[in-house]
Formats: structure tokens, C-alpha cells, sequence
């Protein structure tokens, strides 16, 4: 089901004509068109794509509303990072390291589009793959999903405001009772 929309002619045919094999079509559409019709169809029904995640929201007090990033579930930012790894996969080709995606993201700066928690969790993610390789992090990912919504939110509430670091729960990893989640 992942990226099925590519399908919908708005993209595929886009994806066809701009294709390049190095880089997203979507970016060659962009300098071709001045916007990439085909991203913004893809981005409006992809909810692993943070930008679906951007919305217009009051704050307490206030009159107006702002655009803000609004806080992905679990399941979509393991989807979204796993696009990250494919997409840099793919781009890379030979020279892909474990390091690729993480340099990637750290390249363009979309975190003021990232609600503070999917940033804290799509980040240790992308330091554990850079750091431990695949293998680990997704079964550390698949791990981490089975616990509950309860239990992975105090993790990453723990990282987030300083009770946990990401080097912590590294090494939480190798001995789960290094933390304590209650």
C-alpha cells in the first residue's frame, strides 16, 4: 500500500517524463514548472510524508491560527524513515552507506516542519542507523513498535525534555534495565 498513489497518472506520468535516476522527478518537475504537481498530489495522501502532517492550528489564547506540525503516529514515522533509507538507496546507488539518510536530512533543515516528538524519534533513528547499521536499528524499530502507545510515548517524552538522551537509550539497548520507562 505504500505509495500506491504513485500509480494515479498526476504522478506516474510526471515521474515518466521527469525521470533521471539520480534524483526525485519531483525536483526536475520543479525547475521544469516552478512546483511539482505530482508531489503536491503525492504529499496530500501519503501519511508517512510529514508534510501531510502540516496543519493550520490555534494556539491556547490566541485569535489566529498558524501553521504547525502536527505530531505523526508511530507506524508513519517508522514508514517515513524507512522512504528515507529506500530513497537514499536508490539515489546513492554504490556509494549508499548506513550514514546516507542521516546526512540527507541533516542537508535540508525541515525540522521547524517536524512537531517535536516525530523529529526526536525520526532522529534517533537515523543516528542509530548511521551509527549501528541496518540490521539493528529495524529490529530495534520493530521492538520499539510492539511496546505500547503508553510506554514508547514516555520514551521519547524522556528524550525529548532531557530525562533520557539518544545516547542513553542507545545503550539502554544492549541492557534494557540501563532505563527505567515507568
Amino acid at each position: 500500500m505504500h505509495d500506491l498513489s504513485k500509480y494515479e497518472p498526476v504522478e506516474f506520468l510526471n515521474g515518466v517524463k521527469y525521470y533521471q535516476g539520480f534524483r526525485s522527478p519531483n525536483n526536475a518537475e520543479r525547475e521544469d514548472k516552478g512546483y511539482s504537481e505530482a508531489w503536491l498530489h503525492h504529499k496530500g495522501r501519503n501519511r508517512h510524508h510529514f508534510e501531510y502532517w502540516l496543519d493550520f492550528v490555534k494556539s491556547p489564547g490566541s485569535k489566529k491560527a498558524e501553521m504547525k506540525p502536527i505530531r505523526m503516529p508511530d507506524r508513519y514515522i517508522a514508514e517515513m524513515f524507512i522512504d528515507r533509507v529506500s530513497a537514499s538507496k536508490v539515489y546513492k546507488g554504490k556509494d549508499y552507506t548506513d550514514k546516507c539518510p542521516y546526512t540527507y536530512y541533516k542537508s535540508g533543515d525541515i525540522t521547524a516542519f517536524l512537531h517535536p516528538y516525530t523529529r526526536t524519534l525520526l532522529e534517533t533513528w537515523l543516528i542509530m542507523l548511521a551509527r549501528y547499521g541496518e540490521e539493528y536499528t529495524f529490529a530495534w524499530i520493530r521492538r520499539f513498535l510492539r511496546f505500547s502507545q503508553k510506554k514508547r510515548e514516555k520514551i521519547v517524552v524522556k528524550m525529548l525534555h532531557g530525562g533520557v538522551t539518544k545516547e542513553q537509550l542507545f545503550a539502554s539497548l544492549i541492557e534494557p534495565a540501563n532505563i527505567n520507562y515507568k
